[in-house]
């Protein structure tokens, strides 16, 4: 049915184009939609989602596709479609006050009842059923239950809209920061990382169990940290290893066509929800990179490349912006387009190979997903080669034709929706995996599309010194968030670790300056997730947390700190230690919620080293290779070539002949190094978890 009253038609986000043929009158997020509610003294009913999320689905299915709900919603409110994606803002603000109304966490699809005056919740929920059932009232009966209390309890939900209030903005105002800042907080997560690791099947918590990559890494990192010859904490590094061998062969990663589904539904990390997300696979694919560059595993290089190739063939627009995200549903079930029969594969690979593949992916054992088997790996190449008495190479080798010939044949399935816009927060997620995987693979192809993805956003996202948050059909809009800056700065601080240019080092200054000029909390450190010239909402929001991404505050620090230190720019570095400061009392009180901003932490504490190269090609790649071979989660290294006169900040690394390396530990330089060797010596020397020099 094709409503000439929802408004949604010329919108940009996929989710709401999904919502433009609704009967419901459905308006997006703006001054129109907000004054008519004030106008016809009418609440708001804000419903958030994304597209790739089943529930969302269901409900749309179930309640806005259905005309009789659609005329009590069209009749008693003004109905307001939010994507959770280009409005994160929104989101979080109406999460959080979920929670507060509810005492639960919330999630999506998010159905918020707002007065029409002041925009304040005063009742909020998640999905509701059409029907009575799950021991929740039928959507139709809430709407009616709703519309009764604004008419007739006005005044309770004005007392509680106070209560409300007080709480949001307790709830924004600053904890006393710390002059002091120590590695407490480091131990602290370390031990409570311990606590609540799977030591049977990785990540933490039972079901749904989701991959949480922020603790994954800080467990890396404080395995590097604290790791010395006499105590090699091998506790800490399980969390990771365990946890990444266990996630890449089981069915939350896509064997057949690579990347990474959003969570798993049970404790095997077997049946995952089966949408792929552009910023879980972004923060996943270099946390593979630095375990193989620990371990050499085969596993983690394996995942790294489907991982890598999937963003590429499948993600990454043909203007170079990588998308959001793919459903989890296609032909209205969620997971067809990757689950099989035994007969579908056993028709498509050889008879000599089903056995192997069969004992690979439990085609031997029950069915796993409504009498059919969504692949999940029982046994590694190494036990497959001792079961079959042949080698891991011959194994890896029938596999991976195995697994190519379903590629082909799920291609000519109906694959699930790709939602196609670009946002340039996630796109720094990805661009960073990118880099780092090609500089440590020593695979160009995945630098050259991160270098795509670069310039799709210095070109479409960025305009006269600042973000726009997202792009699609040709529409760049919304005013950029913390997180886009933040995210695009560390991406470009990697990417000039694969390939120096100076404008990149000039954009990435720019960068840092805006984050300082449009989003700090210039008394009380830290900043805010929207700019100082943001659309004003009920709360504004300043957190140091990390939830699925994370958080802003953290990349920022960490950002500004490595910018700070390539460049010699203090106020970088002092901007940094504010934001440490003014999130000490939230790390020294929940550490393990605050991975992210305790690697800024660690790299405040322990000041990162700066390596510059000058030399000619040959030489720099060369020496290159031998620093990406090592996980060093505080040296970052940069080449610059002799024809190349680099920025002003950098205009003493002067070329001296062949090569030569500039070493900078924090503000400390030291003498220039000619020789490869004396190079490796002073890395192992400063970075025990290498071995002896």
């Amino acid at each position: 049915m094709n409503n000439s009253d929802n408004l949604l038609t010329s919108e940009t986000s996929p989710y709401l184009l999904q919502h433009a043929n609704n009967p419901v009158n459905w308006h997006a997020w703006n001054n129109q939609a907000l004054t008519r509610a004030k106008q016809e003294n009418k609440p708001i009913l804000l419903s958030i989602g994304y597209s790739a999320c089943h529930w969302c689905h269901v409900m749309a299915h179930e309640s806005f596709e259905d005309d009789d709900t659609a005329r009590i919603m069209n009749e008693h409110f003004i109905n307001i479609k939010v994507d959770r994606e280009e409005r994160p803002d929104l989101d979080k603000i109406y999460q959080n006050a979920h929670s507060i109304l509810t005492g639960r966490p919330g999630g999506w699809p998010l159905t918020v009842f707002l007065t029409p005056d002041d925009h304040m919740p005063f009742f909020a929920g998640t999905y509701f059923p059409k029907q009575r059932r799950y021991g929740m009232p039928s959507f139709s009966e809430l709407l009616l239950n709703v519309h009764q209390i604004f008419t007739e309890r006005l005044d309770d939900i004005t007392q509680q809209n106070n209560s409300l209030r007080e709480l949001l903005i307790k709830d924004n105002l600053p904890t006393a920061a710390s002059s002091s800042l120590t590695a407490l907080p480091l131990d602290m997560a370390r031990r409570q990382l311990l606590a609540a690791f799977d030591h049977q099947n990785g990540g933490f918590s039972k079901a749904p169990k989701f991959p949480h990559p922020a603790m994954l890494e800080r467990a890396l990192r404080q395995w590097c940290l604290t790791c010395t010859p006499k105590n090699n904490d091998q506790t800490i590094l399980e969390v990771t290893d365990l946890s990444l061998k266990k996630m890449a062969m089981g069915g939350v990663f896509d064997h057949i066509g690579g990347g990474f589904c959003r969570y798993s539904t049970d404790d095997f990390w077997m049946i995952p929800h089966f949408e792929k997300m552009l910023y879980d696979n972004g923060q996943l694919l270099p946390l593979y990179t630095f375990a193989w560059q620990l371990s050499g595993d085969k596993l983690f290089n394996n995942t790294i490349r489907q991982t890598a190739d999937w963003a590429i063939r499948e993600m990454q627009s043909p203007a170079g912006g990588y998308y959001s995200a793919q459903d989890a549903d296609s032909e209205g079930e969620e997971g067809k387009f990757y689950v099989w029969t035994r007969d579908e594969i056993s028709k498509l690979i050889d008879a000599d190979d089903y056995d192997v593949f069969s004992a690979c992916y439990g085609l031997d054992r029950a069915a796993n997903f409504e009498h059919r088997w969504h692949l999940h790996r029982y046994a590694g190449d190494t036990e497959l080669a001792r079961i079959f008495s042949t080698t891991e190479d011959e194994i890896s080798t029938v596999l991976s034709r195995c697994c190519n010939k379903l590629f082909e044949a799920r291609a000519k399935r109906i694959a699930p929706g790709t939602d196609d816009k670009i946002l340039t927060s996630w796109n720094g997620l990805m661009i960073r995996g990118m880099c780092l995987a090609g500089r440590v693979t020593d695979n160009h192809k995945y630098i050259a599309s991160a270098c795509q993805a670069l310039e799709f956003v210095r070109k479409t996202m960025w305009h006269d010194g600042r973000f726009f948050a997202t792009s699609n059909n040709n529409k760049t809009h919304l005013n950029a968030y913390l997180d886009d800056y933040a995210h695009m700065l560390l991406a470009i601080i990697e990417y000039l670790q694969c390939h120096w240019d100076n404008t990149m080092l000039d954009w990435a200054n720019a960068i840092a300056e805006s984050i300082l000029n449009n989003f700090e909390d210039k008394v009380n450190g830290g900043f805010y997730f929207t700019s100082h010239d943001h659309e004003q909402l009920i709360q504004r929001i300043k957190t140091f947390s990390d939830d699925a991404m994370p958080a802003g505050n953290a990349i920022a620090a960490l950002g500004l700190q490595r910018l700070g230190f390539l460049t010699g720019n203090t106020h970088f570095l002092t901007a940094a230690e504010k934001t440490l400061q003014a999130a000490s009392a939230d790390m020294n009180q929940h550490a393990v919620l605050h991975c992210s901003m305790l690697n800024a932490l660690e790299e405040y504490l322990n000041p990162p080293v700066i390596i510059i190269l000058r030399g000619k090609l040959t030489e720099l790649k060369h020496w290159q290779q031998q620093i990406n071979q090592w996980y060093l989660p505080r040296t970052f290294c940069f080449a610059i070539a002799d024809d190349i006169t680099p920025n002003q900040s950098l205009a003493d690394k002067k070329s001296t002949g062949d090569i030569c390396a500039y070493i900078c530990e924090g503000t400390m330089c030291l003498p220039p190094v000619f020789n490869i060797d004396d190079l490796n010596k002073y890395l192992k020397a400063r970075n025990p978890h290498l071995g002896n020099p």
